[in-house]
C-alpha cells in the first residue's frame, strides 16, 4: 500500500493573514509531500527485505519508517486542525476534558505555548489524549516522533519546524504558535478528534 498527499481542506491563501499562501504552499506541496515520498521509500524498502530475508539495514529503515510515517500522520493533523476565521475557545466535550486536565483553558493555553515554544530544534507542540492514563497531555515531539508517550493519540499539533513559520515570521517563533492558537485552531476539528480517540 502506498500514500499520497492529501490534498489541504481549504485554498493556499485561506488563512490569511495569519499563515501566508507562500508558506501553506511550499510546506504542504513540498515539505509534508517529501514526507510522503519518504515514507512510501521506507515501506518499499522493508517489502525488499523481507522478501529477500536480509534485515541488514533494519535499523535504519525502522528510523526512516518512524521519522518519515510520523512526519505524514502530524502534517494530515495539522492541516485539519485550522480553519480560516479559526482560534477562540475549546467547544464540546473537549472543552470540558480541558478544564478536568489543565484547571481551566488558560491554564492549558498557557502551557502549550511554554511547551511549543520551548522544543529544542525542529518539533511539535501536541495536545494529546492518552486512554491508557485517562487524560489530556500535553508533549513536545522533537523532530517528529522523539519524547512521544506510548498510547498517546494527537488531537491538535502546532508545527514548530523553521519551514513551517520562517517566511512571515521569521525567528519569532511565539508570534507564530499564538498566531496559530488564537486565530487558526479549528476547534471543532480537535473535539471531533477527542470524541473519536474516546470511543476506540
Amino acid at each position: 500500500m502506498s500514500y499520497s498527499l492529501p490534498p489541504l481542506p481549504y485554498a493556499y491563501d485561506a488563512l490569511e493573514p495569519w499563515y501566508d499562501k507562500e508558506t501553506v504552499t511550499l510546506h504542504h506541496d513540498k515539505h509534508h509531500a517529501g514526507y510522503v515520498n519518504g515514507l512510501n521509500a521506507a515501506l518499499e524498502k522493508l517489502e525488499a527485505a523481507r522478501e529477500s530475508g536480509d534485515f541488514a539495514a533494519a535499523k535504519a529503515l525502522s528510523k526512516e519508517l518512524a521519522f518519515h510515517g510520523s512526519g505524514h500522520v502530524l502534517h494530515t493533523i495539522f492541516w485539519e486542525n485550522m480553519k480560516p476565521e479559526g482560534g477562540g475557545k475549546p467547544m464540546g466535550e473537549i472543552a470540558v476534558q480541558i478544564d478536568n486536565d489543565f484547571g481551566s483553558v488558560d491554564a492549558f493555553k498557557k502551557q502549550f505555548l511554554a511547551a511549543t515554544n520551548s522544543v529544542e530544534g525542529s518539533g511539535w507542540g501536541i495536545l494529546g489524549w492518552s486512554d491508557e492514563l485517562g487524560k489530556l497531555l500535553v508533549l513536545q515531539s522533537e523532530i517528529h516522533q522523539n519524547l512521544a508517550v506510548q498510547g498517546i493519540v494527537p488531537l491538535l499539533v502546532c508545527d514548530v519546524w523553521e519551514h513551517a513559520y520562517y517566511l512571515k515570521y521569521q525567528n519569532k517563533r511565539p508570534e507564530w504558535t499564538a498566531a496559530f492558537l488564537d486565530n487558526l485552531v479549528s476547534w471543532e476539528n480537535v473535539n471531533q478528534r477527542y470524541l473519536n480517540a474516546r470511543c476506540k
